[in-house]
């Protein structure tokens, strides 16, 4: 089992001062086509009407403001002050697929990996969305479950996920496979299609995992291939230096 620090999921930031997530550490999916973003200090309706619809009437306001400022403080990277705020709202709203969600990747950024994981499946289990198994499996991967981070990964792929979620899984999963020196089979996870011309921030994600898969294969002319298309993209892209040096050529 990886040491805790070993474990530690990157901080490192952009230029434009906002988070990095290194491949191999899962980029927590947002919904598509709904925002959590508090605009004015005012939830979305939809959010404003799942509070309305899941919690005792006599909950609802104190709910509210404590998850207007929970969100507000996920939004601006104050996961401690988020953490403590979403688990207030949780006491008042649990049956709030939203603030179980923020909570469990407030938990991760803090890595508290088991109750990040709990209150990970428990969003999913409430709202029947996916979209946050790629860290349930990177918090089983922290916790050096690597069986349960398997059945984790196997059972997503029968719940036909999005693309971006699929990448993700794919990117954490097999990561996990490299670091324990399962070249072959981490291949089989992450091997991509088509380098297209404008893929999808996920997509680059994975490329850069099969770089590393590639050039731990031996296969240094395929890893070179990946770095290249993701420099095309994004020169800026974490560790994308560092793996080049180390393909060399």
């Amino acid at each position: 089992m990886a040491s805790r620090d070993d474990r530690k999921p990157d901080r490192r930031r952009r230029k434009d001062g906002g988070r990095r997530q290194p491949p191999g550490r899962s980029t927590p999916p947002r919904r598509r086509d709904r925002s959590i973003t508090a605009v004015g200090g005012e939830l979305p309706r939809w959010v404003r009407e799942e509070i309305i619809r899941t919690t005792p009437k006599a909950r609802r306001d104190p709910a509210l403001t404590h998850l207007t400022r929970g969100v507000a403080a996920f939004a601006d990277e104050r996961y401690a002050a988020a953490y403590e705020q979403l688990k207030r709202a949780k006491d008042l709203a649990p049956q709030s697929a939203t603030v179980r969600e923020l909570l469990g990747l407030s938990a991760y950024y803090l890595e508290k990996w088991e109750e990040a994981l709990r209150e990970l499946r428990t969003f999913r289990r409430i709202s029947g969305e996916p979209t946050q198994v790629p860290v349930e499996i990177d918090c089983l991967r922290a916790l050096g479950r690597t069986d349960d981070a398997e059945k984790t990964f196997r059972m997503l792929e029968d719940l036909d996920p999005r693309p971006e979620t699929d990448d993700e899984a794919r990117v954490v999963f097999a990561s996990s496979l490299l670091d324990r020196g399962l070249v072959a089979e981490a291949w089989k996870v992450i091997k991509p299609g088509r380098l297209v011309a404008n893929p999808r921030p996920s997509a680059l994600r994975r490329w850069y995992v099969a770089a590393r898969v590639a050039h731990a294969a031996g296969d240094s002319d395929a890893a070179r291939r990946f770095v290249d298309a993701i420099a095309k993209v994004d020169t800026d892209f974490p560790g994308l230096a560092e793996l080049r040096a180390e393909i060399g050529g």
